[in-house]
C-alpha cells in the first residue's frame, strides 16, 4: 500500500510565501500547518484543502502525490 506525500513546501516555494503566513490565511495553527506539512496528518477537511488550493493558486493534485511502496526482497524466500 502506498501513500500521499504533501507538496505543501513546493508550493510555498513557488509562491514565496512563509508557512506561517499560510497557517494564518488558511485559518490552522502553525502546529496543524506542521503537521500537514511533513505529511504526519491522518485526516484533513475538505474546507482546509479549498482554502490551500484558493490561497496558493493550485490544484488539490498539486498539493499532494500519492507514490506507491517499493515491495523489499532482501533475497531470502521463506517460503
Amino acid at each position: 500500500m502506498g501513500h500521499l506525500v504533501f507538496n505543501i513546501d513546493v508550493m510555498l516555494a513557488k509562491r514565496k510565501m512563509s508557512v506561517s503566513e499560510l497557517a494564518n490565511r488558511v485559518g490552522i495553527t502553525l502546529a496543524n500547518m506542521s503537521i500537514l506539512k511533513t505529511g504526519k496528518a491522518k485526516a484533513v477537511k475538505v474546507s482546509t484543502i479549498e482554502a490551500l488550493c484558493d490561497i496558493l493558486k493550485c490544484q488539490p493534485g498539486d498539493l499532494f502525490e500519492y507514490v506507491e511502496e517499493e515491495e523489499q526482497t532482501d533475497g531470502n524466500k521463506n517460503t
